[in-house]
């Protein structure tokens, strides 16, 4: 089956969202951060490629090890094995600073994902255990610039942004946020304020900050094309790793 994934384009884009050459390019990245690992030792049985074809199989259809090891000819234990070795290697790229980055528009929210670990999760909203994270884009490209760390789903917005390390990220540059942001620093809609409605001037504005700030959302839903956004089985650090490589391959298929 795996050599059929790599034979085949429309089957590997199917199973991992990537096309050959921005699958490649993923490849490319794992190798240089040590992928093929230090060297002595017993030797894997897949090659690197396979290893990471398994890797964004995983992520895009969410796939229990039970599932994914016949289709690589493995046993559960190795699929596990492998994602556990693998999984920080692919995380998106550190954000660039160019120097025109003072003039772009970014964009950030909070996403909720389902979680197992109930240590990384809380109760929220949906009434699910989930986590929070924090995702910012940018405006122009739709790209993602950087993902915080999850937080328990029942974290109001306003502190996990405090908390996430991402006004460092975007020191200087424009972002816009939603109202839950209020007193953040960020860009967010005019707020009613009792006794007094919005000035023409403002509802003009508020609808402008929605039209643009719905790219954020756009994002969010390209990523969770990704299945393992909907369901994170993975525990401890394995959501923070996880939502890193689909922002990650998100990017490619933008860019690429």
């Amino acid at each position: 089956m795996r050599v059929v994934l790599r034979a085949e384009p429309l089957w590997g884009e199917t199973f991992t969202g990537l096309r050959m050459r921005q699958f490649d390019r993923l490849l490319k990245v794992v190798r240089e951060r040590g992928g093929d690992g230090p060297g002595g030792g017993r030797p894997w049985c897949l090659p690197l490629a396979d290893r990471v074809l398994l890797v964004a199989v995983y992520y895009r259809t969410n796939l229990t090890m039970r599932q994914l090891a016949p289709l690589f000819n493995i046993s559960p234990a190795t699929v596990c094995r492998v994602v556990q070795r693998l999984r920080p290697l692919p995380a998106i790229e550190p954000a660039s600073r160019s120097a025109d980055a003072v003039e772009r528009l970014w964009i950030v929210d909070g996403t909720l994902i389902p979680v197992r670990d109930r240590k990384v999760g809380a109760s929220s909203r949906t009434y699910r255990f989930s986590a929070n994270v924090q995702v910012i884009i940018d405006a122009d490209t739709k790209l993602v610039i950087a993902a915080a760390r999850p937080v328990p789903g029942n974290t109001a917005d306003a502190r996990a942004w405090r908390d996430s390390g991402l006004a460092e990220v975007s020191a200087g540059v424009t972002v816009l946020a939603d109202g839950a942001y209020l007193n953040t620093g960020l860009v967010i809609p005019h707020r009613k304020r009792p006794g007094r409605a919005l000035l023409p001037g403002e509802e003009a504005d508020n609808a402008e900050h929605r039209k643009v700030r719905a790219r954020v959302e756009h994002a969010f839903a390209r990523m969770k094309h990704y299945k393992i956004p909907r369901d994170c089985r993975q525990r401890g650090t394995g959501l923070h790793h996880a939502v890193q490589a689909v922002a990650h391959m998100h990017n490619l298929t933008l860019a690429a």
